[in-house]
């Protein structure tokens, strides 16, 4: 993928998306795709996974990725912020299911996918436990660390992670064989929404894609792949499938980053 510096960026008008460079980062797939879904253009601007990234803080005071960035306006770092940005400065079809108790029901499984304290942060937590995989190589063991670090993890929620994990699947797999009997291939609605877009890039935590469809760098599949077995037992053959039609239809492979 092709990415342009913070300071080129900052000289530059219309849509700017941080983005960690090399690395397929769930936030960072998903907010790209958001994009393209809506057809709203946006250059990449590159941030350096787990470095100080001091020109990216001193331009929108953040440190990580993904942020948009739209002409003068303050950087959005937030799934929904991003989610919002897409519906207003997108076209076509919405994101957002026209009834408004859908539109409840999809955000609310976005947050249950990528928002602070659900899927994908339960699944992070767990990453940085002792012991998910045997054996582990230094790098793993390093990018463990240096997670647990960054984010200020609590033991107390690590240790609750598996749990919070469990039922959130238990959730999307309810309400997907709902829909399926209802006929639909969506979480919500007839159509594609922002859950659905959250769901493929996040489900990288459930069952990592292929190398051919996402080549990660050296180390980092396995490390996605690490869960505990109670959590490894909880996921449905329904959840892989509806990630693929979701790729296949709407965002395409292999992913680039």
């Amino acid at each position: 993928m092709d990415y342009v510096s913070v300071a080129e960026a900052r000289g530059l008008r219309g849509l700017r998306l941080v983005l960690s460079a090399g690395v397929p980062g769930p936030w960072g797939i998903a907010a790209k795709a958001i994009f393209k879904a809506r057809g709203v253009p946006f250059v990449a601007v590159r941030q350096e996974i787990m470095q100080a990234n001091a020109d990216l803080v001193a331009w929108t005071g953040r440190r990580n990725a993904p942020i948009a960035v739209y002409d003068d306006e303050p950087g959005l770092d937030n799934w929904l912020d991003i989610v919002m940005l897409a519906e207003r400065l997108g076209s076509g079809p919405s994101l957002l299911p026209g009834d408004p108790v859908d539109e409840a029901l999809a955000l609310g499984f976005s947050a249950q996918i990528c928002g602070h304290g659900g899927y994908a942060w339960s699944r992070r937590l767990m990453m940085t436990r002792e012991g998910t995989a045997s054996p582990q190589s230094e790098e793993i063991i390093a990018r463990r660390q240096a997670m647990m670090s960054g984010y200020g993890m609590r033991v107390d929620a690590v240790e609750a992670a598996p749990q919070r994990a469990i039922k959130i699947l238990h959730g999307l797999v309810k309400q997907l064989y709902h829909q399926r009997e209802r006929g639909s291939d969506y979480l919500v609605g007839d159509h594609l929404s922002a859950c659905d877009i959250h769901w493929a890039a996040f489900s990288q935590m459930a069952q990592p894609l292929t190398l051919e469809e996402c080549p990660f760098p050296p180390g980092m599949r396995e490390m996605y792949d690490q869960m505990p077995p109670e959590v490894r037992a909880a996921g449905d053959t329904i959840l892989i499938e509806h990630r693929d039609r979701i790729f296949a239809r709407h965002i395409g492979l292999p992913l680039e980053f």
